[in-house]
Order: C-alpha cells, then structure tokens, then sequence
C-alpha cells in the first residue's frame, strides 16, 4: 500500500511537472582518491587495491535494456586482468580456502553483452566472501537491484567490500584480503530528485533482511569514509543522502 501511495503521488507531480533533468555524467562514481588505482572496463568502473588484492569499490549504471540480454556466464573462469600493471589474486588463492569468489558487479547485470560479462570475472571485481551470503541474501539483494533499474528505468550502483577489523584475515599465498562485511549503495531518480538507499551485510552466515541491514547514504558515508555520489547537485545529494525511503523501493517486512 505505501509503495502504491508513492508512485500515486510521483504520478500527480510528474503530470504537474516538466520533463525530470536529464542526470549528470559519471553518476555511479565515488569521489576518487589519491590511493585509488582506477580500471575502467566496458560494463563497470574498479578501484583495485593491490596490498588488499580485492576492490576498494566497484561502481556501475544499469538501465532497464541491460537487465536483459543473451550473453552467456557458461564455461567462464575467474582471472587475472593481463593488461593490469599491479599484484593481482590469484585462482590458486582462493583453492581450498572456505571462501567463494563473491562477484562486486554481479555478472547477471551484464548479460547484455558478452564481453562485459567475461570482464566480471576479473579479479578487479571479486572478494572472497562466505557461500551462505553469495548465494542467498547478498543475492536476493543483486537481484533486487535488477528490479529496480526496470522499475525506474536505470540505477546508480557502489557497492564493495568492508575490511573493517579484518577479523577473517588474508587467504593464499599472495594473503588476499578477507572482508568483514560488503556494502552496496543505490542511486534512483525520480519526479522528485534522487532516492538513495544503502546496506551492510556482515561476511557471515547470518540472515540479512534488506529492511533491516537498509542504511542511508550519510550513515554509510561515515561508516566507509567515503563520498559515494558527488556528481549530484549539492542540494540534491544532500536530501537523497539524508534518509532513506522503504516505500520507494518496495521493501517491506516479507523478505
């Protein structure tokens, strides 16, 4: 009913209203820093830590036609990207460790094009995280993701690892980084401005109910350090970061 009663009131104001501001270029990226090393590939854009050897962020827009494709994942393996000038994970590293290979940008938003798809398999954009979340929650929340972007059209996505205490510790030969928890930040526009919603999800085997692990943008700004969607007006970012609205994103208490 409140989802029903939003999208009501987006209605009335859109029919009220122009046309909604076409949105600034490089909306999905973060302020970028001096110790980022940036890799930019056709479907996302990596900050690739070479001491951690995991992401620092993977960012990404995703419109409704992406959700929709007919690349195939079959047969692809998780490598090294050989143009990369840096120490990279390795397979080896993950091999009998107990962590997956959890994808950042998940390869079922690139099912558009098939090159995109095989570049989600570098290790530019994968953390090894607990099978139980890859598979279940953490998932349900990717899949959730793709809903939005053909619900609204498109997304801004940032979403990445949280080393935290580092309290699993390193994996491999090479000590590739373990992750405490994960974090992915959303973007929408509406008739309005801008929707944000954040989420934390522990690396554990614990269920996260996405009402429950939901967090707005400042939280999760000060929780990483980071600034997550610059490229918005200040006036917007301000009020799309400020709090968060479940109705908008169709999240209720029956996950």
């Amino acid at each position: 009913m409140k989802r029903i009663l939003y999208l009501a009131a987006v209605l009335l104001c859109a029919s009220a209203c122009l046309e909604m501001a076409p949105a600034p270029a490089g909306l999905e990226l973060p302020a970028v820093t001096a110790q980022d090393r940036v890799v930019q590939y056709q479907g996302y854009t990596s900050s690739y830590n070479t001491k951690t050897l995991i992401p620092n962020w993977v960012a990404y827009e995703l419109t409704e036609e992406e959700t929709y494709g007919d690349a195939s994942r079959e047969n692809l393996n998780f490598s090294m990207d050989i143009h990369f000038k840096g120490k990279q994970a390795m397979r080896e590293d993950y091999a009998g460790s107990g962590w997956t290979k959890g994808h950042m940008a998940p390869a079922g938003d690139f099912f558009w094009s098939q090159d995109a798809m095989e570049e989600t398999f570098y290790f530019m954009n994968v953390c090894p995280q607990r099978e139980e979340l890859n598979s279940k929650d953490w998932q349900y929340l990717e899949k959730k993701v793709r809903r939005w972007a053909r619900d609204f059209g498109r997304v801004w996505i940032i979403t990445g690892p949280i080393v935290g205490e580092n309290r699993y510790g390193t994996i491999g030969e090479n000590h590739v980084v373990v992750p405490d928890a994960f974090f992915k930040a959303v973007l929408a526009q509406d008739a309005f401005g801008y929707q944000a919603i954040g989420f934390v999800m522990q690396n554990d085997n614990n269920r996260y109910y996405l009402e429950k692990c939901a967090v707005s943008i400042d939280e999760l700004e000060e929780l990483l350090g980071m600034d997550l969607f610059p490229a918005l007006p200040d006036g917007l970012e301000d009020a799309a970061e400020a709090d968060y609205n479940l109705a908008f994103w169709d999240i209720d208490y029956k996950h």
